[in-house]
């Protein structure tokens, strides 16, 4: 008898150990259990634990609570200006809802990218280049709009909606990187044409200050040899001053002026001498011409200034009479 009650005991034990394994459920934390009984919503959704349903009545699903990512094929369309493009973006929403998710819809991720495919496209057609390219904040707006509104009556919350990328034709990108390029190269001529305005200013600033002082003048030639003698070029071109040629040509003595050795007379010819000398027809040597400022400059260098002195002025001989007379060999002679 009492072997009989044991036995009864834990098979009674053992049927209900099955049943509460049976009975038990966990839920995690990131969850939420929606208990159907006999086909019907029973309560509320369960919260994160360990709950217990009856086995072989209760029927109960687990719904994810977290944010779902989800990708959007790329949608190829016709923008407002008839450009054939291929955009792609992703979705991010979340179940805020678990008993709507399973009762209101079948399958909610599938109706979700259905949803987010065709708000896409009407997007697209609904927008120019221009924006999809530049503007995509707004865009990204308005798509988030389309979507989340019918996804509201699914427990669906559509927590944010991006658009990834904007595939263009090549004749596109062609045209596109030209009329980038155009629009560089304007900006870059109007900012050379101004830095050219304000160069021409201060330089015609600096001509007015150089006028009233000449040596500042010749003190930036000074400034502009010294940069580009920096730069070790085998040939260095070196523009000669006006000035320095008029002080030259002050240094320089006067065409008239004799050397020291011209300044000197010869001695006075005798009677004898002009009577037997006769014309000559030789022509006279030419005249020794005036130096040049640079020969006079290069000789300045050379040589100190000396003070020549002035030649003092020969005697003239008194002319006398000649008288003629037959010598001994028979030739005239000329006698004082």
């Amino acid at each position: 008898m009492i072997q009989e009650l044991v036995g009864a005991l834990v098979a009674a034990g053992a049927v209900g150990l099955v049943g509460l394994a049976a009975a038990a459920r966990v839920i995690k934390q990131y969850e939420r259990g929606v208990v159907f009984r006999f086909g019907r919503l029973l309560g509320s959704p369960r919260a994160p634990g360990f709950t217990v349903i009856v086995p072989g009545v209760d029927r109960m699903h687990k719904v994810n609570m977290q944010i779902v990512t989800l990708p959007i094929p790329a949608q190829e369309g016709i923008t407002r200006d008839n450009v054939t493009v291929r955009v792609d973006a992703v979705v991010y929403f979340k179940v805020v809802d678990a008993a709507n998710a399973l009762i209101q819809v079948e399958d909610y991720r599938f109706a979700v990218s259905q949803m987010a495919q065709t708000s896409l496209r009407s997007i697209i057609g609904k927008s120019d280049l221009d924006d999809l390219l530049s503007n995509r904040e707004k865009l990204n707006q308005g798509l988030e709009l389309m979507i989340d509104s019918p996804a509201i009556g699914w427990g669906v919350q559509i927590d944010r909606v991006e658009i990834k990328d904007v595939s263009l034709p090549d004749t596109m990108k062609r045209s596109m990187a030209r009329q980038a390029e155009a629009d560089r190269e304007r900006r870059a001529r109007i900012i050379n044409a101004d830095a050219e305005l304000q160069a021409s200013k201060k330089l015609a600033e600096a001509a007015g200050v150089m006028s009233e002082q000449p040596a500042a003048l010749q003190l930036r030639l000074l400034q502009t040899v010294v940069a580009v003698a920096a730069e070790k070029n085998s040939t260095l071109v070196l523009p000669f001053p006006v000035e320095l040629l008029r002080f030259l040509e002050r240094a320089a003595p006067p065409d008239g002026a004799q050397g020291p050795d011209e300044g000197r007379s010869s001695p006075a010819p005798t009677a004898e001498e002009k009577a037997t000398s006769t014309p000559s027809t030789a022509p006279k040597p030419l005249e020794k011409a005036a130096p040049s400022p640079a020969d006079a400059a290069a000789s300045a260098a050379d040589r100190p200034v000396e003070q020549v002195p002035a030649p003092e002025a020969a005697p003239v001989p008194e002319p006398t009479a000649l008288r003629s007379g037959p010598t001994a060999d028979g030739s005239p002679s000329a006698q004082p």
